[in-house]
């Protein structure tokens, strides 16, 4: 009886890790940006005037190249160059340099989205915000291991809520909806044993108080 429910409880421990990990890779923070510029094309279409429906498909794909292909294959590129012992950045010394290259293509969308016409005002704060939070994350980062998922989901979903500020309406089946995410995403870092309580708080702070200085800035 006692070996039953042993193997019951590994079993039970086995799936919660492998849907914590699930959640870890759906919501990586590379796809969030482009997570956020799906949504407001889905709900916000009359900002993209003038642009038909497969140059929005070829704009969300750049989204995706430049916020989440490039700087995962610079991360690829440090491992097989032996600049960091595996692709998953466990120790905050290997995070060093993804968090600069990441820095620089966030600050390159930034730039795009204040000379782009066709697309949401919005995206300048957004741009903006997760650009100052991972300049802020980098500096962090010397002193506790600051949570990437609890940086991009905090910036998530601050800017939902500032979204529905901007344009005066009602997104809140939205916002509770990346609230639930956020709550699973960072439970999944936990239960994985990659954060502690500290360093997932810090990452949801930076990355809603980034946001929220964004918007001041730019908006």
């Amino acid at each position: 009886m006692e070996i039953t429910t042993t193997e019951t409880t590994v079993k039970h421990n086995g799936i919660l890790v492998f849907v914590a990990k699930l959640f870890s890779y759906v919501f990586h923070p590379l796809f969030i940006p482009t997570y956020i510029f799906w949504f407001l094309v889905q709900v916000f279409p009359y900002e993209f005037p003038g642009i038909g429906d497969w140059q929005l498909k070829l704009r969300i794909f750049s989204v995706f190249w430049m916020t989440a292909f490039f700087p995962a294959f610079a991360v690829f590129l440090l491992w097989r160059l032996k600049f960091s012992a595996n692709i998953f950045l466990r120790t905050q010394k290997e995070r060093i340099i993804p968090f600069f290259i990441s820095m620089f293509f966030y600050w390159w969308m930034f730039y795009l989205s204040r000379n782009f016409k066709d697309q949401p005002e919005v995206l300048k704060f957004f741009f903006f915000g997760i650009f100052i939070s991972t300049a802020i994350g980098v500096v962090i980062n010397n002193f506790i291991k600051i949570s990437l998922h609890g940086m991009a989901m905090g910036g998530a979903l601050t800017a939902l809520i500032l979204f529905s500020f901007y344009y005066k309406t009602n997104l809140g089946s939205s916002i509770c909806m990346a609230t639930l995410i956020s709550g699973a995403v960072c439970t999944s870092r936990l239960i994985m044993g990659e954060h502690t309580n500290k360093e997932i708080y810090t990452g949801l702070m930076v990355g809603s108080i980034c946001q929220l200085i964004g918007y001041w800035v730019m908006m």
